[in-house]
C-alpha cells in the first residue's frame, strides 16, 4: 500500500492510502480523531466533517486524502485550549447545540471565519455557513455562539452561564461543551477490541421477487468473515412499532415492497472489505410491476403491495353534528383541494448500530427514539426473552420522527450473536434515505362553511395518505391528521376521513408535526379564502373562530383548561396589521399520543457514593434538551446543584416509557422525576446526607390512562391530555423574499428560555423548507436524487428574522404547568408562508412545497 505524510494538528502524520479513501477516512480510522463526522460522505454537502486545510475550511469527505500529502491539516481536537475553551464555552451559553453532530465542523468554519474576519457581522456568520446544514436549531442560535465566541476571542469576556438548576432558567445543556468540541462520542464514533463491520445489500428495485442469493464470491473474498441473510434469523422477521409488517431480511422466493428492504449482510474485518463483499453478491431476480400513487392503489385489482393485506392500511373517521345541513345553511362555501410533499427527516446522524455480547446478554448500543421498543423487537427477532437484551442508548444525532422504527439494530445484534464479536454497522446517506420513513404525502379535500359574519359552521375533509411500503406509524398520523382537521376553530359540525394507503414508495412515518401539519396547510388555507369571501382579513378570521375554554375540538374532546390561542393572537396582532405582506397561521398540537393508548412516564434516581445521581429513563434525548430539563425538574425539586446529575437512558431499570413522541417526554419524563425528587426531598428533610444516601433508589412514575379512542362511542370524548397552540405571522420584502417570521407559542410554562427558543426556531426552520424548497422526489418508487443538496434545506443565509414569543397558560397535567413544545413550531408555518405570498402576488397556491413562489426563488437561485 502507498502511504504519505502532512502535518495533523502540528505534528507529522503518516498516512495509509486505499483505493477511494477520503481524507476524513484518515482522520477517523487512522488518526482516532472524532470531531470530524460522516454525515453525508462523500458528498460534502452537510459541513460535519469540516477541518482546515493550508488555512481554509474544507469538506474532508470530499478530499481524497492523496491530495493533503506535505499540507497541514488541523482539525477540532489541534486548536488552541484558548480557542476549545471559548468555542465550547460560547455555544453552550448560547444554547448553539442540540443533537450536536454538526456542531464540530462549524466551530471549526468559525476558527477560520475569525481568523480571516475577527469581528464578523451576523450576515457575515450567517453567509460562512453555506456549506453546513443544521437541522435542529435553525441556526439562529449558532449565529449567536459563533459571534459570542467571536468578541471572546478579540478579549471580551464571556457571558455568565446560570447553573441555578431554576425552572425559567437556562441551565446549559448537558455535556454541552464535550458537544461543541465533538468529544461526546456518537455511535460510529465507537471502537472496540476485536470489532467486525458490517454492510447490506439493498433491493435494487422497489419491487422484485428474489430467486436467489449466491453469497459464494463474498464468501471467498480475504477479510469477510460471515454472510447473514434470512435463513439466519430465528425468531420473527417481521418487525414494525404497532403492525409487525416490515421484515428485517428478505427471503429467497419473496417479493421486496421498497428499495430499502435488506436482501443480505456482510461482516468482515473493516468497512471497505464488508461493502465489497456486498458488491460481490450476485442477485437473482424477476421484475415486478409495483404500484405508487396511493388513489390508484385503493382501486379493484391492482397490484396488492402486501399479499397478506389490502392496500388500504387504515380508515380514520370522525363525523359530529349534520355537515350537510350546517353547509346547506352557510353562506358562504368552499371545496378547495391541497397537497403535501414527501419530506427527508435529514438528521445529520445516519442510522448506526453497535452489538456485543457480554455476560450472556446481547448489549446493544443504539440511537432509536424509544430503547424499550428497540429491546422488544430485537428480542423477538432473535427470538431471547426480552431480559436477555439490553439496549443503551448512545447520543442521538437528530431524529424528527425518523428514528421511531427500528433500522439495523436487529439485523446488527444478530449478527453479533452469529460472530460472538462486537459488529458495528452505519449507513451512508443513500441507505439512510432509503431505508427510515419519511413524512407522509397527503391529499386533501376540504369543503369548509361560514355565516355571514365568519363564523365557522361546518368542515368536511376527505384525507389520502401515501403510507408507503410498511406501515410504521402511519395508522397514527393519518388519524392525528383527521384528528387535527378543523384545527384550532371551533366547529360544531365535521366530517372527516382519512385514509392511510400502501403503495411501493419508500415507507413513511412520524415526522415533526405528524399529521397535523399537512391538516394546518389546508385548513389555513381555507379560513383565508372564506375570510376574504366575508371581507375581513385573516387574523380577525381566525380571532372569531378560535377554541376557548368550553369550545369543542374536531374529535370532540372539550377544552377545560389551559387554552391559550387567544394569547397568542394578541401576541401578533400589532405586527401583523403593521406589515404590508404579512400571512398569518394558527396551530393546535396533541400533547402524548392519547386516542385511547394508555401512556406511562416512569424515572429512577440513584444516588452514587460520590455524591452524584443519575437519572435513569426510557425517554429519549435527540438534541431536544429532554435531559438537561429533566435535571431541572430534578433540582427545582431537591435543591440539588445540577452539575451533580446526569441523565441516562438504557434499559436496565424498570421504565420502560415508550417511545419519544408526541410531544410528550417533557411532560411525562418531568412528572415521573419531579416524584422521585419529591420522595428523596423527604429523606434531606429529615436530615439525612447526600453522601448518607449513596446506594438509594427513588422511583417515580406517573400514567395517563383516560383517553379515548376516535371508535369509542362516549358523550364527553378526551383523546388527548393537553394541547399546544400557536400563532405564527410570515412578513415578505417588497421582492416577495422571506423578512421576518413571528411565532407566538402557549409553552405552559417556560422551563428553559433558550432550549424552548432554540426548539421553536428549529421548527420554524424545518416548517419554512416544508412550505418552500424541500421535496424528497420519487420516480418509480425511486429518489431522484439521494444528494442532500437536492432536499432543498434551508441554509443560515437563508433564515428570516425570527422572533419568539413565549405565553404561559398554565396546565395542570403538566410538570410545573408546561407543555411540549417539540413539533408545535411548524403546525402553522406553511399556513402563514402562503397567506404571506398569496398578499405579495395574488396567487393562491394548494401544493407543497411552494417553489414557484418569488421567496422560494430566492432561497433556491
Amino acid at each position: 500500500m502507498n502511504t504519505m505524510k502532512f502535518t495533523l494538528n502540528e505534528k507529522e502524520f503518516e498516512a495509509t492510502l486505499d483505493d477511494g479513501i477520503s481524507l476524513m477516512d484518515v482522520l477517523r480510522e487512522q488518526a482516532g480523531l472524532i470531531s470530524p463526522k460522516n454525515g453525508c460522505a462523500p458528498q460534502g454537502s452537510c459541513g460535519c466533517c469540516t477541518v482546515i486545510v493550508d488555512g481554509k475550511a474544507v469538506s474532508s469527505c470530499a478530499v481524497p486524502a492523496k491530495n493533503v500529502q506535505g499540507k497541514n491539516v488541523v482539525t477540532l481536537e489541534g486548536f488552541t485550549e484558548k480557542e476549545r475553551d471559548v468555542f465550547a464555552k460560547a455555544f453552550t451559553i448560547a444554547a448553539g447545540s442540540q443533537c450536536g453532530f454538526c456542531t464540530p465542523g462549524i466551530v471549526v468554519r468559525a476558527k477560520s471565519l475569525i481568523q480571516k474576519n475577527p469581528t464578523p457581522s451576523r450576515e457575515e456568520i450567517a453567509v460562512s455557513l453555506n456549506n453546513h446544514i443544521c437541522r435542529c436549531t435553525g441556526f439562529v442560535k449558532i449565529v449567536d455562539a459563533i459571534d459570542i465566541a467571536a468578541k471572546a476571542l478579540s478579549g471580551q469576556p464571556l457571558p455568565d452561564a446560570d447553573y441555578s438548576g431554576k425552572i425559567g432558567s437556562s441551565l446549559p445543556r448537558m455535556d454541552g461543551e464535550k458537544f461543541a468540541l465533538g468529544e461526546r462520542p456518537y455511535i460510529d464514533d465507537i471502537t472496540m477490541p476485536g470489532m467486525q463491520y458490517a454492510a447490506f445489500l439493498f433491493s435494487p428495485h422497489p419491487r422484485i421477487k428474489v430467486e436467489t442469493i449466491d453469497t459464494s464470491a463474498a464468501e471467498r473474498l480475504a477479510g469477510v468473515t460471515r454472510i447473514v441473510t434470512a435463513k439466519d434469523v430465528a425468531g420473527q422477521r417481521k418487525q414494525g412499532t404497532i403492525y409487525k409488517d416490515w421484515p428485517l431480511f428478505i427471503a429467497e422466493g419473496e417479493t421486496t415492497h421498497c428499495i430499502g428492504d435488506i436482501l443480505a449482510a456482510v461482516v468482515a474485518k473493516d468497512v471497505r472489505t464488508a461493502r465489497k463483499g456486498v458488491e460481490q453478491i450476485k442477485l437473482k431476480y424477476e421484475m415486478l410491476p409495483g404500484i405508487f400513487d396511493p388513489e390508484e392503489a385503493l382501486k379493484p385489482g391492482t397490484v396488492q403491495v402486501h399479499a397478506d393485506h389490502v392496500n388500504l392500511l387504515s380508515d380514520s373517521v370522525i363525523k359530529r353534528g349534520d355537515v350537510d345541513s350546517a353547509l346547506k345553511a352557510s353562506v358562504f362555501v368552499e371545496t378547495k383541494t391541497f397537497e403535501t410533499q414527501m419530506i427527508e427527516h435529514a438528521f445529520l446522524e445516519p442510522e448506526s448500530s453497535i452489538a456485543y455480547l457480554k455476560d450472556g446478554i446481547v448489549e446493544v448500543l443504539s440511537q432509536g427514539q424509544g430503547v424499550f421498543d428497540d429491546r422488544k423487537q430485537i428480542a423477538s427477532f432473535l427470538n431471547l426473552p426480552e431480559e436477555k437484551v439490553n439496549v443503551t442508548l448512545i447520543t442521538n444525532g437528530g431524529a424528527f420522527g425518523g428514528k421511531e422504527d427500528i433500522s439495523i439494530q436487529g439485523q446488527v445484534a444478530l449478527m453479533a450473536m452469529l460472530t460472538k464479536t462486537p459488529v458495528k454497522a452505519t449507513l451512508t446517506r443513500e441507505e439512510s434515505i432509503r431505508l427510515h420513513p419519511k413524512r407522509h404525502p397527503i391529499k386533501m379535500t376540504y369543503t369548509v362553511g361560514c355565516d355571514a359574519d365568519g363564523k365557522l359552521t361546518a368542515v368536511r375533509a376527505r384525507m389520502i395518505g401515501d403510507k408507503g411500503a410498511y406501515a410504521s406509524v402511519g395508522t397514527k398520523v393519518l388519524e392525528r391528521a383527521a384528528g387535527h382537521a378543523c384545527g384550532p376553530y371551533n366547529i360544531l359540525h365535521s366530517d372527516v376521513e382519512a385514509l392511510a394507503v400502501y403503495t411501493n414508495n419508500l415507507p413513511c412515518g412520524a415526522m415533526r408535526g405528524f399529521g397535523a401539519n399537512q391538516a394546518s396547510f389546508a385548513m389555513e388555507g381555507m379560513m383565508d379564502i372564506l375570510a376574504e369571501k366575508v371581507g375581513i382579513d385573516g387574523w380577525e378570521m381566525r380571532w372569531r373562530n378560535v377554541v376557548d375554554i368550553g369550545d369543542t375540538f374536531c374529535t370532540g374532546q372539550v377544552f377545560e383548561r389551559a387554552v391559550g390561542i387567544k394569547k397568542t393572537l394578541l401576541a401578533v396582532k400589532d405586527i401583523y396589521y403593521s406589515s404590508k405582506y404579512a400571512g398569518i397561521g394558527c396551530g393546535i398540537k396533541n400533547v402524548g399520543i392519547g386516542n385511547g393508548m394508555a401512556e406511562y412516564g416512569q424515572a429512577v434516581v440513584t444516588v452514587h457514593p460520590d455524591e452524584t445521581i443519575t437519572i435513569n429513563t426510557g425517554f429519549t434525548e435527540m438534541g431536544q434538551g429532554f435531559c438537561t430539563v429533566m435535571i431541572q425538574f430534578f433540582s427545582e425539586v431537591t435543591g440539588i446543584d445540577p452539575r451533580k446529575v446526569r441523565v441516562h437512558i438504557d434499559t436496565t431499570e424498570p421504565t420502560p416509557c415508550g417511545m419519544t413522541t408526541a410531544s410528550r417526554a417533557t411532560v411525562l419524563g418531568g412528572r415521573a422525576v419531579i416524584k422521585a425528587g419529591q420522595e428523596m426531598k423527604k429523606d434531606l428533610d429529615a436530615g439525612k446526607t447526600i453522601s448518607q444516601l449513596a446506594g438509594k433508589k427513588y422511583f417515580g412514575e406517573v400514567v395517563i390512562d383516560y383517553t379515548t379512542s376516535l371508535e369509542q362511542k362516549t358523550k364527553k370524548p378526551i383523546t388527548h391530555m393537553s394541547f399546544g397552540f400557536a400563532t405564527q405571522v410570515c412578513i415578505l420584502d417588497d421582492q416577495g423574499k422571506l423578512k421576518k417570521f413571528v411565532a407566538a407559542h402557549d409553552v405552559g410554562k417556560v422551563i428553559n428560555k433558550k432550549l424552548i427558543e432554540g426548539q421553536l426556531e428549529g421548527s420554524i426552520h424545518m416548517g419554512l423548507g416544508y412550505a418552500l424548497t424541500e421535496e424528497l422526489k420519487l420516480k418509480d418508487g425511486v429518489p431522484e436524487s439521494f444528494k442532500f443538496r437536492s432536499l432543498g434545506i434551508l441554509r443560515a443565509k437563508d433564515m428570516p428574522e425570527t422572533e419568539i414569543i413565549l405565553i404561559e397558560e398554565h396546565e395542570s397535567e403538566g410538570p410545573f404547568g408546561a407543555k411540549g413544545v417539540g413539533e408545535i413550531g411548524l403546525v402553522p408555518t406553511a399556513g402563514a408562508v402562503a397567506g404571506a405570498l398569496y398578499k405579495f402576488d395574488g396567487i393562491r397556491r394548494f401544493k407543497l412545497p411552494m417553489r414557484d413562489s418569488p421567496a422560494a426563488k430566492a432561497i433556491v437561485k
